[in-house]
């Protein structure tokens, strides 16, 4: 079954002493799409990132990238040649010029793309004989996604890939993502930017405090989640509620907020039911959907 996903864990878990930082994570990243990997500062996702790369070891479960086991040293080694990875710290050689870790860097991938990489050397004004130790935040951003994407990878794993970035670097970074893709590679990013999140991925993995929240699609997110408020001539209670698919209840003098995943109709009829003024049916966006899932547990 793991080889049929790009990335896959089972029950994966990483403890420092005594704090869990990932518990039983389940993980499932489907082929040849962009999943966004979303979750608060220290819910687990560099680290869980790093156990993918075999750059941790997990304390306890299994994961496979690339159908290549991330616990065996042999096979993340060939795993690691078919990956991108850009990290957080963009981490790169300050001392080489950009035209020379350019030139580098492609000396090591029999796939390396010179075409690819001078289009975005071009798109991402990025110049080519200054040292990398002078370049700003965002242009070393740029430069290490310059240098993911030329490669040819399987997969591309992105972690906080807009940090540093302006506006339009934003706007170049998931185009970029958006062709890579239709290339047929496999994105996988962690990000803050919800809102970027919800324009470019395919899938979203939502985790906190160590675990997998959710994971769905964004298709059917829009297809299935809704907001329904309804007012009704006294507040009823909640208990009247006991309807499937509703996630959450929010109450506010007389109206009562529902976040719900299936069966809108069956609510929407309770509540007409219970004698309600107006019902209103909205559709749930991924910010307020994460906001839901991440409150506190």
């Amino acid at each position: 079954m793991s080889d049929s996903y790009a990335i896959f864990t089972d029950n994966l878990g990483k403890s420092f002493g005594k704090m869990k930082a990932v518990r039983g994570l389940d993980l499932a990243v489907k082929p040849g799409r962009i999943t966004g990997f979303l979750g608060r500062n220290g819910a687990g996702k560099s680290t869980t990132i790093k156990m993918l790369l075999g750059m941790m070891r997990p304390t306890t479960g299994e994961g496979t990238v690339l159908g290549k086991r991330i616990d065996c040293p042999r096979e993340s080694v060939e795993m690691r040649r078919r990956v991108a990875y850009v990290s957080e710290d963009k981490r790169l050689y300050g001392y080489m010029t950009v035209e020379q870790i350019i030139a580098f860097t492609g000396s090591f991938f029999p796939g390396w793309r010179p075409e690819v990489a001078e289009n975005l050397l071009g798109e991402y004004e990025l110049p080519r004989k200054r040292k990398i130790k002078a370049l700003s935040r965002g242009m070393r951003t740029k430069l290490a996604l310059l240098l993911a994407f030329a490669r040819r990878p399987e997969l591309v794993i992105l972690d906080e890939p807009s940090e540093g970035l302006d506006p339009v670097g934003i706007e170049q970074l998931l185009r970029a993502m958006a062709v890579q893709c239709a290339e047929g590679t496999t994105v996988f990013f962690s990000s803050h930017q919800i809102a970027d999140v919800e324009r470019v991925a395919d899938d979203v993995c939502m985790m906190e405090k160590g675990k997998l929240v959710l994971r769905l699609s964004l298709d059917e997110m829009r297809k299935s989640y809704r907001q329904i408020d309804a007012v009704f001539p006294a507040a009823p209670p909640e208990l009247n509620f006991r309807v499937p698919g509703i996630l959450s209840v929010r109450e506010s003098g007389r109206q009562l907020s529902f976040l719900a995943s299936g069966d809108t109709e069956a609510i929407v009829d309770r509540a007409r039911d219970l004698h309600a003024v107006s019902v209103d049916v909205a559709p749930v966006g991924l910010r307020d959907l994460f906001l839901e899932m991440v409150k506190e547990r």
